[in-house]
């Protein structure tokens, strides 16, 4: 600032040295007008400098007045400045107040947090150990599942067992009560016998001459009376025989009512009774895949029509002796007892032979259409052609139950089997003519 006002002074000395020699210039020239244009050049050159420095003066003048200016205005935003720098520095001592805050916070939640995590690991492994114990009560409850099931197999056949005991009882009260009658018609009889006894004591009283014939009848009448509690006696020991023929045991029931063909062990026909269908024979089979085995298919002769209708598959066909299918409604009877298995024997034309087996065939009842289930294959045929068939229902040329979208598959094989879009595997087919 001091600088500024030094070079003012100068300015206005420069500028009186000037006015004085422009006047007394000005007055030479006046006295002197022809040379009027030499002293105007003179005076340019002379006054020239003098202006130029007075240009440069002033405009040094207004670039430091700009400059002043711009520096207050600097200093009144440096002033700003300061103001928002304490500012700042108040809020960020109050922010690393907080910050101090959040981090004590944070330490607070680190050490909750470990605890936290060692509760979770705590409660991890209590988790595992009870995922353990429910692993083992899972087994134990399928165990128990199992049992169960066998258990209500078993119901079922006692159950069917008592129904047939029922119905013997049921006879055997009908034997009773016809013997009861035959009791009171005997003890009619016996009460004319007496009445006719004493009607002969009588006769006997009145007249003498006929005593011998009256005791000839007496010891006749009493024969007859023997003979009659002989007969009441023997009434009375087979009520008594048929009562305790009623209270037999379950393994002697199960002998004498066999429900497969384990018990009889050879091959041959013999009679099962199965609860729903009764007694009825059955081809059992001990020497081609082991002891036990009811045949329920048999195609030996070739001579056997297996395009039938639906009534006579129910029931079954044909001879033991050739070819015959034992019927869906005994086959599903038997099936639903227990757990059987199915075995196929094949013979070709050249002589070789092809079997194949499955763990678990059944069929189910009448209204769902005798469907198929087979279980899991092993064999040496080498494809699992039957599995096509598993879970469909049986089909002949009256009841079209397979699943093709037109015509019947059992009047296009002419036979009745459990069609799907027809089928890969049909053992009741006609054989090929060669």
């Amino acid at each position: 600032m001091s600088r500024i006002k030094i070079k003012t002074v100068l300015f206005l000395i420069v500028l009186e040295i000037f006015l004085v020699a422009t006047s007394a210039f000005e007055e030479t020239c006046e006295s002197e007008r022809q040379l009027e244009e030499q002293c105007r050049m003179h005076n340019y050159k002379t006054v020239k400098p003098l202006l130029d420095y007075f240009r440069q003066v002033r405009n040094e003048l207004e670039d430091k007045e700009i400059k002043e200016k711009k520096l207050n205005e600097l200093n009144s935003n440096l002033i700003e400045k300061y103001h928002d720098i304490v500012r700042i520095h108040k809020k960020f001592m109050e922010e690393e107040a907080l910050l101090d805050e959040y981090k004590n916070k944070v330490m607070k939640g680190e050490i909750d947090l470990q605890l936290s995590q060692n509760k979770v690991e705590k409660l991890e492994s209590e988790i595992n150990s009870k995922q353990n114990i429910i692993v083992k009560l899972k087994g134990e409850l399928a165990d128990k599942s199992t049992n169960l099931e066998n258990c209500e197999l078993q119901f079922k056949n006692l159950n069917s067992s008592l129904i047939e005991k029922d119905e013997k009882i049921k006879r055997f009260s009908e034997n009773i009560l016809n013997n009861t009658e035959h009791q009171k018609t005997l003890e009619v009889q016996l009460e004319k016998s007496k009445s006719k006894l004493i009607n002969q004591d009588k006769d006997i009283q009145l007249c003498q001459s006929e005593i011998d014939t009256l005791k000839r009848t007496s010891e006749n009448i009493k024969e007859q009376q023997k003979k009659i509690e002989l007969q009441f006696k023997d009434s009375q020991t087979k009520l008594i025989d048929k009562v305790r023929e009623n209270h037999l045991c379950q393994s002697d029931l199960d002998k004498l009512s066999p429900t497969s063909c384990i018990p009889f062990g050879d091959s041959d026909v013999h009679k099962l009774n199965v609860s729903g269908v009764g007694l009825f024979d059955v081809l059992c089979d001990s020497q081609l895949a082991g002891p036990g085995w009811i045949v329920i298919q048999q195609r030996v002769g070739g001579n056997e029509s297996f395009n039938r209708d639906w009534a006579t598959y129910r029931k079954g066909f044909g001879s033991y002796k050739s070819d015959f299918f034992l019927g869906l409604e005994k086959i599903h009877r038997i099936t639903s007892l227990q757990r059987f298995e199915l075995y196929i024997h094949l013979v070709a034309v050249n002589g070789s032979t092809y079997n194949a087996s499955y763990d678990d065939f059944k069929i189910s009842d009448e209204d769902s259409g005798y469907k198929l289930s087979v279980g899991i294959f092993d064999g040496t045929i080498i494809e699992d052609a039957m599995r096509y068939n598993e879970n469909k229902k049986f089909s002949t040329f009256d009841s079209d139950n397979d699943e093709a979208g037109n015509g019947n598959c059992a009047v296009q094989y002419e036979s009745g089997w459990w069609y799907g879009n027809c089928s890969n595997c049909n053992l009741n087919k006609p054989y090929k003519k060669i």
